[in-house]
């Protein structure tokens, strides 16, 4: 489920995969996750965390329920040949672990 809670925007979801931490030019280091989310179509979201933020993968494992706080981030690229690309994408930027929640039938 995603939540827009005022200018803070929330994830909730199931981790289904955790990747390693790539290390690029100047220093810049970035972590990503999948997140299952949580609503009728589950969506298969790829959450990064950069910088410092990377640590807050760190006590997260498979299969945690959890809430993301993230910001949309978009850019525009010009390939050589001057065609204009856009790009999207969700940078995480603090986790909460959740319990999980039962429903009785």
């Amino acid at each position: 489920m995603i939540t827009m809670m005022s200018k803070s925007i929330e994830i909730k979801g199931l981790v289904k995969k955790i990747f390693d931490v790539q290390y690029l030019k100047n220093g810049f280091k970035k972590r990503e996750i999948l997140l299952l989310t949580e609503e009728q179509y589950p969506q298969k979201l790829i959450i990064e965390f950069i910088q410092e933020k990377v640590k807050e993968l760190d006590p997260i494992g498979i299969g945690d329920r959890i809430k993301v706080f993230i910001n949309l981030k978009g850019r525009k690229w010009i390939s050589s040949n001057g065609t204009e690309k856009y790009f999207n994408s969700i940078q995480g930027w603090k986790i909460e672990k959740l319990e999980f929640e039962f429903e009785e039938k």
